[in-house]
Formats: C-alpha cells, structure tokens, sequence
C-alpha cells in the first residue's frame, strides 16, 4: 500500500453521496482533489432516495429469514420486490453469492460494520451540515414503519429484536398513538414502529450540492466530463476524458456507484461481483394540509413516502434488474395505488419519475480501501440503497486508510480483498 500525502493530487470518479464525501475528507487534509463527473454533484443515484440517516439501515437484504421468504418472493407476490428472470440467470454467481451470506455468521459481521459506518456517517454529517449551512434541512424526528394487520407487524419481530440489539431506539405504536405523530394517515394501519434513532433530509441532492460547494470553497474542483480511460505510468496515473483532456493524479479514487462495476472491467479488467437493486420515485402535490412529519416506509405497500422539497415523495422498493434497462413502471404504479390507500396525495408534480440503480455487492457491505494489485487505485463503492447513510463515514475511513491515520472504524469488513484478487 503507497500512502496519499499532503500537497499529492487526487482525482476522484464520481459526484454522488459518496464520492463528494471522499474528495471532501481527502481535501481537509491536504490532498489537492479533482472530482469528475458528466452530471455533477449528487445528481445521479443520490438525487432519488427517500432522504433518511437512520442506524435502522443496518439491515440487509439477505438476513437468515430470506431463506423462508424466498419462494414468496420469487413468486413476484411481495410489492417491495420485483426482479427481471432472464437477468437473474445472467447473474446466477452474482445471487447465488447473495444467498450464501443469508448465514447468521455474515448477518452479524455486516450488521456489525454497517452499524459502525452509519453511526460514524451520521456523525459526521452533522458536522458537515453545519459547516455547510444545511441544518435546516435536517430532520431528527426519526420514521415510522407502517403495518396494515397484527400479522404484518408480528412478521416484523425478527428486525425488531436485531435493532434492539443494536441499541436503536423505537417504539412500537397503536393506532391511536401513530395518528398523535400522523394525523394526516388514514386509519388503515393497525400497528407502527417509530424508529427514533434517525434524522431525514427534504433534498437528499441538496444536501450533496451543498457539500460540493463547501469542497470548492476550501479549493477542490469539479469537472462536468466522464472518465473516459485510467492508465497508470511511470508518475502516477492519467484519467482520459470524453472531452479529451487528460488529469494527472497520485492517487485515483472510484466512487462511481453503479458505474462502477463496466468502468473498472474495461479499464482494469477487473470483475466486480455487482447487483442492482433499482428503485424509482414520483412527486405529488400535497391535498391541503395532509402531509406527513417524517418519511413513513409502508411495509405491506412496499413503498416510502417521504416530505420534500419538491412535495409527497414516493419510492419504490426493489427491482433486480439491468442497470439500464427500461423502468418497469407497474411497480410505480403499484406503490401509487397503495399510497393513496394510505395519504390523501395531489396530483403529480411536474418533476420527471425517476429511475436509479443502487450498486451491491453480495455481502451487502460496500468496498472501501486501495484496489488489490492496482497502486494508488482506491475503490468506495457498492453501498447498496444506504450510500446517503453511509457516505461521509466512507470519505473519512478511505481518507484515513489513504494517509495511513488511524482509522475511526474497523476498515476489515469492507477490505476490496474480500471479493477481489490482485
């Protein structure tokens, strides 16, 4: 492993959630930071998400009772889950994998890590806000998970009691009690849980543009291009542009979400073992005063509906699929049927829907540390549908492991070795 230094140049690939936190933490420490991207600042994957920081993110997907809800999901009967069959045989090393770490074993040493990295992101994300002039936009008011019958509520009991584990604090809810935080919900849920251990934005890319603005103001820069090749010579390496300029670097970092996976393939040869849990939203305009104070996740609907900014933000559960395959818009209609089951909801704003991929690996833990056999090559990426969650922790524990500081966090779980070879 080479160590960064102060003064050194560092290209980063990727202006989403996590690569701004990288550029941002290697830039308070000294590095001269590039940041490349053809959108610029969270306007890809982190512009979508349903804008929540919550430690009850530590869940993942492939938790031991999968196995049990497998043939259920298969079956396409649950509204959360959708997958595209001809994909997943295209991907079968990729599920297959995914399956094998629905053990208790890799359950406990990733709900371990991912409580350790979003605990460390959330704290690092007040800090960043301040200094960013965005705490308004912050909610620390948690969020509720909704449940249409006792039975729903009871099959919830296995996450219940691994967040109590974990020390998260909730509080199960009647319906009485959840009309006291939601008056505005109509009365077709029987039981709630309050996740009170978290905060919510009303722009997650806001946010993101606001950490952007606060890296070029202590020097970085962006360039509105797509990194077109990465070679590595004699000085470090040059990351070629569409446009045809060319940057040199001493250290290069990609955080290129789902980009990741054919950018390191064609530049690289590398193999990453990567899935796509898409999930798209739609806004609507809110009926009068019937909104809602914080993100609400109906669990039978399998949608969040979240405030924001732009109004009632909906979103979807997940599809597996091709990441750019064409959105299947029967989910989004599905969760727009059940939304309104749920909040009386206006018409659609004039906001597009929207599509995005969220990139993850099959142990639901994302990369982060220096690339195997590839010096000065350093991965942040595969942060499933939690990279608003985790990224600054991201930022700080590369940067750390970049310089060779101690690190805030056990940096083994998310080692790239773990999945590649040098």
């Amino acid at each position: 492993m080479t160590r960064a230094r102060p003064g050194q140049h560092a290209v980063v690939l990727g202006a989403g959630m996590v690569g701004v936190a990288c550029a941002l933490s290697l830039r308070q420490r000294g590095l001269m930071v590039t940041v490349i991207d053809p959108l610029g600042p969270g306007a890809a994957t982190s512009h979508g998400n349903a804008g929540v920081l919550a430690r009850s993110s530590l869940m993942p997907f492939n938790h031991p009772r999968l196995w049990s809800q497998l043939p259920g999901l298969l079956r396409g009967k649950n509204p959360g889950f959708r997958y595209h069959p001809l994909w997943l045989l295209e991907q079968w090393r990729w599920g297959l994998a995914f399956l094998a770490h629905a053990r208790e074993q890799d359950f406990q040493a990733t709900t371990i890590a991912l409580d350790t990295l979003i605990r460390h992101s959330a704290a690092v994300h007040r800090v960043w806000m301040e200094e960013a002039g965005v705490t308004h936009r912050r909610r620390d008011d948690g969020w509720l998970f909704l449940y249409r019958s006792q039975a729903g509520f009871d099959a919830g009991a296995f996450g219940r009691e691994t967040l109590a584990h974990f020390g998260v604090a909730t509080a199960a809810l009647s319906p009485h009690e959840l009309h006291d935080l939601e008056p505005h919900l109509k009365p077709v849920f029987q039981r709630a849980l309050w996740v009170r251990d978290a905060s919510s934005v009303d722009s997650p890319a806001a946010v993101v543009q606001a950490y952007a603005r606060l890296l070029v103001e202590r020097g970085g820069t962006f360039l509105l291009t797509e990194a077109a090749h990465l070679q590595r010579d004699d000085t470090g390496w040059r990351v070629g542009t569409a446009d045809g300029a060319s940057q040199r670097a001493d250290q290069v970092i990609v955080a290129l979400g789902p980009w990741s996976r054919d950018f390191l393939r064609t530049q690289t040869g590398l193999k990453l073992p990567m899935g796509f849990e898409r999930g798209q939203h739609r806004h609507f305009q809110p009926v009068g005063d019937a909104t809602l104070n914080r993100p609400v996740y109906d669990t039978a609907g399998g949608y969040v509906l979240a405030p924001m900014a732009q109004g009632l933000r909906l979103t979807t559960g997940v599809e597996l699929n091709a990441q750019h395959a064409p959105p299947h818009k029967e989910q989004l209609a599905a969760a727009e049927r059940s939304a309104r089951e749920a909040l009386p909801l206006g018409e659609r704003t004039a906001d597009p829907d929207w599509l995005g991929s969220r990139p993850t690996l099959p142990d639901c833990r994302p990369m982060i540390g220096e690339c195997p056999g590839h010096e000065g090559l350093w991965l942040a990426l595969g942060h499933q549908h939690i990279g608003f969650s985790t990224g600054p922790g991201t930022g700080e524990l590369l940067a750390q492991l970049m310089l060779g500081e101690p690190t805030s966090i056990d940096p083994h779980p998310f080692r790239p070795q773990r999945f590649l070879r040098g």
